[in-house]
């Protein structure tokens, strides 16, 4: 299986030793070449520098053979155009979005991609943390 994650942050980098530890061929994009000093000393995965918008840049990460693509730059409309590129550009089966905006996730989960909405996902947890809270009370 291979996976293509787009965005070496903290997020991404962590995911892209996970896969990589689980026995998937994994390819890392970053615009910034010190990101994959993230990945750790023993990365055996590709590593390309560039912007995921590039189709250039997408197709050196093996975009057309990828099984999956995960999207987790620290921006919102580029994540969601890279999605949307990967899932209908590419046609690859399995696509992934990391957005922060709680709104703009909800209007793009049935665009075909699985969205991730840290910030959505938070607020829900303490919203019932403080209901359970004032429950005890």
């Amino acid at each position: 299986m291979h996976a293509l994650v787009i965005g070496c942050g903290r997020v991404g980098s962590a995911l892209a030793r996970t896969l990589r530890d689980d026995g998937w061929e994994v390819t890392a994009i970053d615009e910034d070449e010190d990101a994959l000093s993230r990945l750790g000393e023993d990365w055996r995965g590709g590593f390309v520098v560039g912007h995921g918008l590039d189709a250039g840049v997408l197709e050196a990460g093996g975009i057309a053979e990828a099984d999956a693509v995960v999207v987790a730059t620290d921006g919102d409309n580029t994540n969601i155009v890279i999605a949307q590129v990967a899932k209908t550009g590419y046609q690859v089966p399995n696509v992934a979005c990391r957005i922060l905006d709680p709104a703009r996730a909800e209007l793009y989960s049935d665009h075909g991609f699985t969205v991730v909405s840290p910030i959505k996902t938070a607020i829900e947890a303490l919203t019932g943390w403080a209901r359970s809270v004032s429950q005890e009370r």
